[in-house]
């Protein structure tokens, strides 16, 4: 074994999987950034970072958290406003169009 560091244990859980997820349909910009993170638990594990990668797999987790919850933020706001759109539209016929 030549210059490889020991590795102990399993790495962090690298919230890869949920990522991709978040990113692809909830919020592309902050999905990215968990993505970013995420990639790099498994790097820094095998180069014997623990903690760097342990402080990856805490920000992936947490740009994920943030993208989830924006992401369904964003699509409430989009069906509260269509709705109120065709609540308008039933009552005061077609709004003039």
């Amino acid at each position: 074994m030549l210059d490889q560091p020991m590795m102990q244990g399993t790495p962090p859980k690298n919230w890869l999987v949920e990522s991709i997820l978040v990113t692809f349909f909830c919020c592309l910009p902050f999905g990215i950034i968990g993505l970013v993170n995420a990639s790099q638990v498994e790097t820094r594990f095998a180069l014997g970072d623990i903690a760097g990668a342990e402080r990856a797999a805490a920000e992936a987790r947490r740009w994920t958290i943030v993208a989830m919850w924006v992401g369904i933020g964003v699509y409430t706001l989009y069906f509260l406003f269509w709705g109120m759109i065709m609540t308008a539209a039933s009552r005061f016929g077609t709004l003039g169009l």
